[in-house]
């Protein structure tokens, strides 16, 4: 039923979009000129596929930007049902903005969209933000080889996100390349000064104590760039969650390791982890953010909130536990 219904939406889509077009919607240019290009003085139109890109873009982008995030905060980007919003938004957008790395390839619902919104080919102006980042991979079974997407829990892969961001938005709107390139620079000297507070703070911590729980297995990045040694219940959230045998190795482990605290994700369903804390005795120490901002006016709702909770709440929970 499930399957069907997705198609079926896929279908509406198509419709609208196909309506749209013939209501006289022209599809942009991949470089902001010619016909289909942002009115002179215009904002540029931008989509991105989940709430920590769309933060990224604002704050290259600044004025010159509308942004529309497809997923919306507090949901899964791995998969995701478009709306009918989504494909008039995408269709209408000088540029899209996507993770990949195997983050929105949950039964091809990007790739999907971008086919019925015509957003494909080599001009189109779609861009990949993680482009240049060395990708770690999968293990568990069904997934072995594909990579793992997470790779903004490094602050340093969150900077070449920006990176990205910012030659994108120049290319397809080179006249305002000096504003892109002075956002994008501010905001890297904080991000820069993030990655280092980070680094700092968790050198306290002595090493056999840096062992990371969670329930997706998302924190390989950070794991790598910050000290630790990770541990989770499922690898990645388009896979089964919390299957018995997912919770047996992981009790497991927690047992042999004597890891003192758990962590789970604001994006994921507690209770798997709730059972292995009430298995093993070891708390829960904190929610901490994975592949969603917080909601807006609320704790983790930029990127580098989202970082700074993350950090501060691993931080309490592996030196109060």
């Amino acid at each position: 039923m499930k399957l069907t219904i997705r198609k079926l939406t896929i279908f509406v889509l198509a419709l609208l979009l196909i309506a749209g077009c013939s209501a006289g919607g022209k599809q942009p240019s991949s470089d902001g000129s010619g016909e289909g290009s942002k009115p002179t003085g215009g904002k540029l139109k931008v989509v991105a596929t989940y709430s920590i890109i769309y933060d990224l873009v604002l704050n290259v982008g600044g004025d010159r930007v509308e942004v529309v995030s497809l997923a919306p905060v507090g949901s899964d980007p791995h998969e995701y049902d478009p709306l009918p919003a989504d494909v008039k938004n995408t269709a209408d957008a000088d540029a899209v903005f996507y993770n990949g790395m195997n983050l929105e390839a949950g039964n091809s619902w990007f790739e999907k969209l971008l086919e019925t919104t015509k957003k494909t080919g080599e001009n189109a102006p779609v861009f990949r933000v993680s482009e240049g980042v060395e990708a770690k991979y999968l293990t568990s079974t069904g997934n072995e080889g594909e990579m793992d997407p997470h790779a903004w829990l490094n602050v340093r892969n969150g900077m070449k996100y920006v990176e990205n961001i910012r030659d994108a938005l120049i290319q397809i709107d080179p006249d305002h390349e000096t504003e892109y390139k002075n956002n994008a620079g501010a905001y890297l000297a904080e991000l820069e000064k993030l990655h280092e507070e980070a680094v700092d703070r968790f050198n306290e911590i002595p090493q056999d104590k840096r062992f990371l729980v969670t329930s997706e297995g998302a924190f390989k990045y950070f794991s790598e760039a910050y000290g630790f040694e990770a541990g989770y219940i499922w690898e990645i959230n388009a896979e089964n969650q919390g299957t018995p045998a997912q919770v047996k190795s992981i009790v497991d482990l927690i047992r042999n390791k004597d890891v003192p605290v758990l962590f789970v994700e604001t994006s994921v369903d507690p209770r798997s982890m709730e059972m292995v804390s009430k298995d093993t005795g070891v708390p829960i120490g904190g929610q901490i953010f994975t592949d969603s901002l917080g909601a807006p006016g609320k704790d983790g709702d930029t990127y580098i909130k989202m970082m700074k909770w993350n950090i501060d709440t691993i931080y309490d929970g592996l030196t109060k536990n």
